[in-house]
């Protein structure tokens, strides 16, 4: 039973080694932090499955031990997983009230807004919870108030970056990070915890300011309605969008309910104060098309979101040939076929698209080569913990941090103890991790039976045999059998399944395996499957 003594222990259960889900626990001293609780989003390996949440099972049998839980920022991949997960763990959450508004959202969606108990903290804090010690410093990120925390304890001091970039000109957040991240951080730090995502990239991520020249050309020079795509948690983006469409004359519609939701919010904390006014869709669609600008969710392809919808032509906001898609954002890994079928929809209809490929509309929320340099700097770090990334992400940070002075570091992923301090940092034990996923409205493993079954069923077909006395009879799903010849496999499988009854003597589980088997093997001559196969006997 892994228990922090006098020492400071580090353990992911979700974002190392992946892009997203992020869940990070710091012990000392017979005590557990948590920070984030996020979610990742289902893909083709979880058929059905929209949410995927890490698994808290080492820290729910350890939940006593749990002083809190920091939130350091408002995405989904941070707190995500807050209204599903943090219930069982019976603890309070810690959120500037930009965040703190997003979670009461979620909470009150799953009725639990009496139950789960969110304290709002100032972007620079100071607090303790058990032996941590808790200061907090905003950073520049693609959504407002993201908080990275310096978290002290008897044993040394620890610098989460949470998700993060350096932006002079940022909009909506603050330009002097060095300042206030050197003052925070005087005399250095022990280690850091540091956002590996844009690693790859050699220079600087942008400033948000330098996004709007690029979106003024590509706005101001088409003729037909405009539709630009974009992170809905980007509120700078939303204001630097609203600037565009009132210095090119265009009228400003939003669709998409995360829209919405971000934008009360963030005016309810000072933020979008200037942004237009907003027209409600039957309005938009009685413009002169040179006068609107959409703002509309679905760049990543999602295919309920309100891009997909209009580019079908199944939303009151309505596209024709002439008209203008701008992404204002970047393909995440694993979007792009999801992307690329809305872009060929829009294309066959006559629709322009335009990217970050093809004109300054997007800078990354994370940072590069040069900002992880200068953080390493500012904070003094000895020690270097990658996380938010793929394995190749963070072992690259690994090699860049040494380069350029960090002392040490140490590449761990989900489920490893690292004892941070004192002394050299080190991997102790792997603990148990793993995932989650919301199937209906169950939480159940994601590599469970009922998962492992539905892969079976989507790559292999399932069939369903009744047997009543020497008469069977097949029902079949997902084979690739040729209607014309459906009959005529029924009534094979159907035959084989009467004799393997039959001829089977030796007991029901005994006979019910025989036909099963028999009629899998008539499936797999028909169609090379071996498909699911259950078995009814209604005479025993």
């Amino acid at each position: 039973m892994t228990k922090p003594g006098k020492e400071v222990l580090f353990l992911a259960l979700g974002g190392s080694g992946e892009i997203g889900m992020n869940l990070n626990l710091y012990g000392c001293e017979g005590k557990w932090l948590m920070v984030d609780l996020g979610v990742s989003f289902g893909n083709a390996d979880y058929p059905g499955i929209d949410i995927i949440m890490p698994d808290t099972a080492f820290i729910e049998e350890r939940k006593d031990a749990l002083v809190g839980i920091l939130l350091t920022h408002g995405h989904e991949d941070h707190i995500g997983a807050v209204a599903y997960l943090a219930a069982d763990l019976g603890v309070p959450l810690y959120a500037n009230s930009f965040t703190a508004a997003l979670v009461a959202r979620k909470l009150a969606e799953e009725e639990l807004a009496e139950t789960v108990k969110v304290h709002v903290v100032d972007m620079d804090a100071q607090f303790t919870l058990g032996p941590f010690g808790i200061k907090l410093v905003q950073l520049a990120h693609s959504i407002p108030d993201m908080c990275a925390a310096l978290i002290e304890t008897p044993y040394g001091r620890v610098f989460h970056t949470g998700d993060w970039k350096l932006d002079d000109d940022s909009k909506l957040g603050q330009p002097d990070a060095e300042v206030r991240v050197r003052a925070l951080c005087a005399g250095g730090v022990d280690a850091i915890v540091c956002d590996s995502t844009n690693v790859f990239n050699a220079s600087a991520s942008g400033s948000e300011g330098s996004v709007r020249d690029g979106l003024m050309q590509v706005v101001g020079e088409a003729r037909g309605r405009v539709l630009v795509t974009t992170f809905a948690s980007n509120a700078a983006r939303l204001e630097t969008l609203g600037d565009v469409a009132r210095a090119t004359g265009r009228q400003l519609c939003v669709a998409g309910r995360s829209f919405d939701r971000i934008i009360e919010v963030a005016r309810a904390n000072g933020y979008l104060r200037n942004l237009p006014e907003i027209i409600d869709w039957d309005a938009a669609m009685r413009l002169p098309r040179n006068k609107l600008m959409i703002v509309a969710t679905g760049g990543q392809g999602e295919p309920r979101a309100a891009l997909a919808r209009i580019a079908e032509g199944n939303h009151p906001l309505a596209l024709e040939a002439g008209d203008r898609v701008i992404y204002s954002s970047k393909q995440i890994p694993g979007n792009e076929i999801a992307i690329g079928r809305i872009m060929n929809l829009l294309a066959e209809r006559g629709i322009e698209t335009i990217t970050e490929k093809q004109a300054h509309i997007h800078v990354s929320g994370h940072p590069g080569k040069p900002e992880l340099a200068a953080l390493y700097r500012w904070t003094g770090a000895k020690t270097l913990i990658p996380v938010h990334g793929e394995m190749r992400h963070m072992m690259e940070q690994a090699r860049f941090a040494k380069s350029v002075g960090v002392a040490e570091a140490l590449v761990q992923k989900n489920g490893q103890v690292v004892r941070l301090l004192p002394g050299p940092a080190r991997i102790l034990e792997t603990v148990v991790s793993g995932r989650l996923v919301l199937d209906g409205d169950m939480i159940v493993a994601a590599d469970g039976a009922a998962m492992t079954e539905r892969r079976r069923l989507s790559q292999s077909g399932h069939v369903a045999v009744a047997v009543a006395g020497r008469s069977a009879r097949v029902v079949q799903r997902g084979l690739p059998v040729d209607p014309d010849d459906m009959d005529r496999f029924g009534q094979e499988a159907e035959t084989a399944a009467a004799n393997a009854a039959a001829n089977s003597k030796d007991g029901e589980e005994k006979r019910r395996e025989a036909i099963r088997l028999a009629v899998r093997r008539v499936a797999t001559q028909w169609t090379g499957k071996k498909p699911l196969v259950d078995v009814l006997l209604l005479d025993s």
